[in-house]
């Protein structure tokens, strides 16, 4: 006990200046009990070994050894720093190999966002495509409007992400992923639905089924008709796209989504697109990450396996 009271007396005094390379020494000639025979194993001078021995016990403020006749046995001290030393390189050694699988990507972690289109839609084919090519790589994909998104790439809570619109771009690398439409829905007995070449004129005194604020969809559907000179009047607010697509088939209003995210209604007819001038909207998914952040080896590679990727999901 008090063999250990005295080794924590000295680390707890700041004197941890000591090197792996001292430990193996230590643990040599503690196996051995003999300078010579140690020197002869690490194949160093004796000197150097007796020397490094000299150095760990002035650091720790303890003597480790103690002569015995003609040889050397270890002191209490020594003992009880043996102990926490096998423990010690034991578990260096097994983190080399853990090392080794970051470095071939073996083994990594990655945290990507993603706006709620490209997390649903687009996403999720490319992460299913990288984990058969890395499957030692766990990814966890975040999904959230882009504002929070962006807000999370700020404050290092992602390392990656994929969206659209992208507010604070100074601070981005941004990297064009692959484009998107935009396309406006209607329920099928809409009275819009059998009109050709609609203008934004005729959809202004409709009802639009919108995202919350900060979703990426809605701030561009909302520049778009803002640039016209229209105002949209009436609005729902729902909070999910499956919300939005339920709601147009219940015929509580339009909405203007994502192509990708109502292909199967459409090709099912329970929604119908619009033939509305100036649409479909063209658009881009864009892979972001923050300028001056250094990206882990398994974000470097899913970022480049994302980017050769590109075409999927073009229109």
């Amino acid at each position: 006990m008090t063999e250990h009271v005295s080794i924590i007396s000295a680390t707890s005094r700041g004197q941890t200046d000591f090197t792996v390379h001292q430990l193996t020494i230590f643990r040599t000639v503690a196996h051995l009990l003999s300078y010579t025979r140690a020197a002869e194993v690490l194949y160093l001078s004796q000197p150097a070994v007796t020397q490094q021995v000299r150095t760990l016990e002035k650091v720790l403020g303890l003597r480790l050894f103690a002569r015995s006749g003609r040889g050397i046995v270890l002191t209490p001290a020594g003992q009880e720093l043996l102990r926490h030393t096998e423990r010690l390189l034991a578990l260096l050694a097994e983190t080399a190999p853990v090392v080794r699988e970051i470095h071939t990507l073996e083994r990594g972690s990655v945290l990507v966002g993603a706006s709620t289109s490209a997390g649903t839609y687009i996403v999720p084919a490319l992460l299913g495509a990288f984990h058969a090519r890395y499957p030692g790589i766990l990814v966890t994909l975040m999904v959230a409007n882009r504002r929070s998104i962006e807000e999370r790439l700020l404050t290092h809570q992602v390392d990656l992400a994929v969206m659209s619109l992208i507010e604070q771009q100074e601070r981005f690398v941004i990297e064009f992923l692959t484009p998107y439409e935009l396309v406006v829905v209607a329920p099928p007995s809409h009275r819009l639905v059998a009109r050709s070449r609609l203008t934004l004129h005729d959809l202004q005194q409709e009802t639009f089924l919108l995202r919350e604020q900060g979703s990426g969809t809605r701030l561009g559907t909302e520049q778009h008709f803002a640039r016209a000179g229209i105002s949209l009047q009436t609005t729902l607010e729902l909070g999910s796209i499956e919300a939005i697509k339920e709601g147009v088939t219940a015929e509580l209003g339009i909405a203007v989504l994502s192509r990708e995210s109502v292909a199967l209604e459409v090709a099912n007819r329970d929604l119908i697109l619009l033939d509305v001038q100036e649409f479909p909207l063209k658009r881009q998914w864009y892979v972001v990450n923050l300028k001056g952040r250094r990206l882990s080896r398994a974000a470097s590679a899913l970022q480049q396996f994302l980017l050769q990727n590109r075409i999927v999901g073009s229109q």
